[in-house]
């Protein structure tokens, strides 16, 4: 059905004279009566009898109106699910329990009358192809290219380096460390079940353990995060990785250490990535929220994050 029609319908039934709703739709008055005749061809019915002081509503005219009514405001709302402003600002945080979502959280608290919408994607392959299908509004993610070689359109804006940390159990010859240093690592078991080749974090691993002798073993089924703690906090040998502001929670008999990364300190870089041409007023306010975040002196990074 054509909606402009059933606009026109109601604008000549709210005036009582087609040439009132030409003025009111800003058309011609022949416009007008050709929408309406349109509109009763579809029906098969006449909506209108005209008279000497204007239009009248026939008996099906009037059975029609409120529903017309209903068309219009329906198509109104419709509109303004996916009118920029109106609908949630969509934002792609990788886990719920990692950094980015706590960076979502701040900028709820801050500004409590955006409506947002968090999902997690996989990888940054998936997460690039939604922002520019415009399936998400912004990602959270670790560019692992230059700027430049990001697809046309896409902006991208580096925002919080997260300082790594070891995950030991209490029997670990680290438990008791207030930090330690990347290079004293070497030759000690680093397991990390969830890296997933060819991903983003795999990358940043892989780089990290180039870097100071590491090695990082990503055998075995991950079974989630807590199975792995459990293994972590049996043993006197593994340990694993976890940024900052990962959230944790594991049983109290545990008695896991999360012990800083420093000297230097490796921070994975997070970045937000958007389309330039996102209308959405909430993503500006999201980027401004954010500001840019880097750590300087005495972090490590991959080359290709600086």
């Amino acid at each position: 059905m054509d909606l402009d029609a059933v606009r026109t319908f109601v604008a000549v039934a709210d005036a009582g004279r087609f040439q009132e709703a030409a003025g009111a739709l800003s058309i011609t008055q022949q416009a007008v009566s050709k929408r309406v005749a349109a509109l009763e061809k579809d029906l098969g019915v006449r909506l209108f009898t005209r008279t000497a002081r204007g239009a009248r509503l026939t008996i099906d005219g009037q059975a029609f109106l409120p529903h017309a009514r209903e068309l219009l405001r329906a198509e109104e709302r419709a509109a303004a699910s996916v009118r920029p402003g109106r609908r949630a600002l969509r934002v792609d945080v990788i886990g719920r329990r990692l950094a980015p979502a706590d960076l979502v959280r701040d900028f709820h608290r801050a500004h409590p009358g955006i409506e947002l919408d968090v999902v997690t994607l996989f990888d940054a392959d998936a997460a690039l192809t939604a922002v520019r299908s415009g399936t998400i509004d912004a990602s959270f993610r670790a560019v692992t290219v230059p700027a430049r070689e990001l697809p046309d359109g896409i902006a991208a804006l580096r925002v919080y380096d997260e300082p790594l940390q070891l995950v030991t159990g209490p029997q670990h010859v680290f438990a008791g460390a207030r930090s330690v240093r990347p290079g004293q690592l070497a030759g000690h078991r680093i397991w990390m079940p969830g890296l997933v080749a060819g991903t983003e974090w795999a990358t940043f691993y892989d780089d990290l353990a180039a870097a100071f002798g590491l090695t990082i073993e990503a055998t075995g089924p991950h079974f989630g995060t807590e199975p792995l703690l459990d293994t972590v906090a049996d043993s006197a040998t593994v340990a694993t990785f976890v940024g900052e502001g990962t959230r944790l929670v594991w049983p109290a008999g545990q008695d896991l250490r999360r012990i800083p990364v420093q000297d230097p300190t490796p921070v994975y870089p997070h970045s937000l990535l958007w389309r330039a041409d996102n209308p959405h007023p909430a993503l500006g306010a999201l980027r401004a929220h954010l500001g840019s975040a880097r750590r300087e002196g005495g972090t490590w990074a991959p080359r290709w994050a600086r």
